[in-house]
């Protein structure tokens, strides 16, 4: 579900209300990072001074320049994660961090720190669990045109299989609550975690909402980590395992339909020699038929028992989501 909200730059209504969250909750920023020495300094310094009182946590993924001596020289709590890739990373952070609220944010200074204060005040004003700062680019150089036609198809793809989306289900700047970070059974590796991320909140039915947010070019020096084809097929990869792991009897119910129909359209002209001459002369094709019927109905089987599994498993991150306390609860 999209839903748009404050725009950036509109500090007199969040003020006053950050001023409350500052005070009574623990806020985590998590830059995941791979070779951003040229930029991880300034996004620390920025999300520093745009959410006073936050623990900054850049989480160096395997960098071969000084990322983590400048991440930390900006005042920055820096851990090492050695498996490649940022879904690793996301993995760790949720694991590690302790929170009341979780920032996530890439270190290329591509996002706008000023709207984490907007971010913030929408999740905490309107007890959301996930807020995703959609992007708006300034220039043109900040979001490419193959990019864009990418995240728009797997986006309005994600939304056909489960139900609702988001307008930009790929953005890296989102907030989370606390039950949502402690509930998320993180799978993905590498850049395929945001599309993870955006299925768990839509599948546990989660309150979210989208806040745009000025979305930038890379600064001269820092180089994208981003392969177009690779990581768009990783994408839609990741899509199609989540339909079958979250949607299994929809999933299956498509072969099995597949199946039938195949079977019948090579059956029809089988049944009609039959009442012409009472005989079946293309054997092999009959039995193709009921072999084609026969794997149909156990897909549709599958489906149907992983479809009671798939079940009971939601329930189960939906009543590990339900142990941790709302934002803001004192119970």
């Amino acid at each position: 579900m999209s839903v748009s909200g404050t725009m950036p730059g509109m500090p007199t209504v969040a003020e006053p209300i950050l001023t409350d969250v500052f005070a009574s909750l623990r806020i985590a920023v998590v830059v995941p990072c791979h070779d951003e020495a040229a930029t991880i300094g300034k996004v620390v310094r920025d999300f520093s001074a745009a959410l006073p009182g936050a623990a900054i946590h850049v989480f160096d993924n395997n960098s071969a320049d000084d990322t983590a001596a400048r991440a930390r020289a900006a005042g920055a709590q820096v851990r090492q994660v050695g498996l490649q890739g940022k879904g690793n990373v996301v993995r760790r952070a949720f694991a590690d961090v302790d929170a009341d609220l979780y920032v996530l944010v890439d270190g290329d200074d591509t996002y706008d720190a000023a709207a984490a204060p907007a971010l913030v005040a929408r999740l905490v004003d309107d007890g959301l669990d996930m807020v995703v700062g959609a992007r708006r680019d300034q220039a043109e150089a900040a979001y490419r045109p193959g990019h864009r036609l990418g995240n728009r198809l797997l986006t309005r793809c994600a939304g056909q299989l489960f139900g609702r989306s988001f307008e930009d289900m790929l953005s890296g700047y989102r907030v989370f609550s606390r039950r949502y970070v402690k509930s998320f059974a993180a799978h993905a590796q590498g850049f395929e975690t945001e599309t993870e991320l955006a299925v768990h909140a839509l599948q546990l039915r989660m309150p979210v909402a989208e806040v745009e947010a000025v979305y930038g070019a890379r600064p001269e020096g820092s180089q994208s980590k981003l392969n177009t084809w690779r990581d768009g097929w990783r994408i839609l990869m990741t899509i199609i395992k989540l339909f079958k792991a979250e949607r299994p009897l929809l999933f299956f119910s498509t072969g099995f339909v597949a199946c039938a129909v195949t079977s019948v359209v090579l059956a029809i002209p089988l049944f009609e020699t039959y009442l012409q001459t009472g005989l079946v002369p293309r054997f092999p094709t009959a039995i193709l038929c009921v072999a084609l019927m026969l794997l149909g109905f156990l897909l549709l089987a599958c489906g149907l028992i992983l479809d009671t599994v798939t079940r009971g498993r939601i329930e189960a991150k939906h009543l590990a989501y339900l142990a941790v306390p709302r934002l803001g609860s004192r119970t």
